[in-house]
């Protein structure tokens, strides 16, 4: 394989996530973002943890949809999470829901 057909590759996986994002985000009440990963969620928990003087969060999400190209089964029932930078948790209003159509 060459460097192309895997940029290619990638590229192709990267349009089919943010399809799949498209059509799922209007089934979600929250969005989530981490350092590393960035979710979908109903229902959001947060709690603020300190151990040896370094702060971290452990966020609980529930009924989630995981943004992750190279995982195969993206909904998951429940997912825990720990942190140890800041949590973006914004919640969805109907009129955010809107995600625009591709142009053709």
């Amino acid at each position: 394989m060459s460097a192309e057909d895997l940029e290619n590759y990638e590229t192709e996986m990267e349009l089919a996530l943010y399809r799949e994002y498209r059509d799922v985000v209007n089934l979600f009440s929250y969005v989530v973002e981490t350092e590393r990963r960035f979710y979908l969620a109903n229902q959001v928990d947060v709690r603020t943890r300190s151990a040896d003087g370094e702060v971290f969060f452990e966020l609980t999400l529930t009924d989630a949809w995981v943004w992750d190209v190279y995982r195969s089964a993206r909904f998951v029932k429940s997912v825990r999470v720990v942190t140890f930078k800041d949590v973006n948790i914004e919640e969805l209003s109907k009129a955010d829901l809107d995600v625009p159509k591709p142009l053709s």
